[in-house]
C-alpha cells in the first residue's frame, strides 16, 4: 500500500480539533503526522497514508469538524521534500537564489509548497507553519533564479486561488547570512 498522500484539516477551535483527530484516526487506516494548536488559537491535523483512506477520513473529519473547519486538503503523491522542509532537516549547502511564498493558512500553504517543489527544478529550503507567525506560514525554496520563479509563482497561483496569498518575492544571490536565519 502506498502511503505518499497526506491530508490536513485546519480548525477554529481546539476543542473541535482534537474531537476531528479522533474521527479521523478511527475512520480509516492513517498515520497521525501531527496534531497541534498553531498560531492565533487555531488547530491544525496531518495525517499521511494511501489516498483512499485520506480522502475518507478528511471527509469525516471535515463532517465531525462542522463549523470549526477553516480549510482542508488531500494531497496524492506528496512531493518528497515536503517533510524535511517541514521539520527542518533539509541539508541546503548554499542558497542560489531564494524564494518565498507566504499565506495566511497552513493548508494553503503545504499544498503550495508541493506545487513550488512540482512546477520546477528547486530545492524546498523551509516550510514553516503558524508557529510564532500570527497564524501565517511560508515556503522557501532555492535554485535557479528562473527555477526559482516558476516554482514561486506555482505556489503563489494555489495560494490567491484561496484568496490567502499575503507576498511572494524572489531574491537573486542572496547573502550567505540569510541562510543562517532561516533555519
Amino acid at each position: 500500500m502506498a502511503r505518499n498522500s497526506i491530508g490536513l484539516i485546519e480548525l477554529s477551535s481546539i476543542a473541535a480539533g482534537f474531537l476531528v483527530c479522533d474521527c479521523m484516526l478511527k475512520t480509516a487506516d492513517v498515520e497521525l503526522v501531527l496534531a497541534r494548536t498553531i498560531c492565533s488559537g487555531k488547530y491544525m491535523v496531518l495525517i499521511r497514508g494511501d489516498v483512499g483512506a485520506i480522502q475518507a477520513a478528511v471527509d469525516a473529519g471535515k463532517h465531525a469538524g462542522d463549523f470549526s473547519i477553516i480549510d482542508t486538503f488531500v494531497i496524492a503523491n506528496l512531493h518528497e521534500d515536503i517533510f524535511p522542509a517541514i521539520s527542518g532537516t533539509t541539508n541546503v549547502g548554499q542558497l542560489e537564489s531564494l524564494g518565498i511564498v507566504e499565506s495566511f493558512s497552513v493548508t494553503s500553504l503545504i499544498e503550495a509548497a508541493d506545487a513550488m517543489a512540482k512546477a520546477a527544478n528547486v530545492r524546498l529550503v523551509e516550510v514553516r507553519l503558524a508557529m510564532a507567525l500570527g497564524g501565517k506560514a511560508f515556503a522557501s525554496c532555492t535554485g535557479s533564479v528562473s527555477a526559482v520563479r516558476s516554482a514561486v509563482e506555482a505556489g503563489a497561483q494555489v495560494i490567491g486561488r484561496k484568496g490567502l496569498l499575503v507576498n511572494k518575492v524572489v531574491i537573486p544571490q542572496p547573502r550567505p547570512e540569510l541562510l543562517r536565519e532561516m533555519i
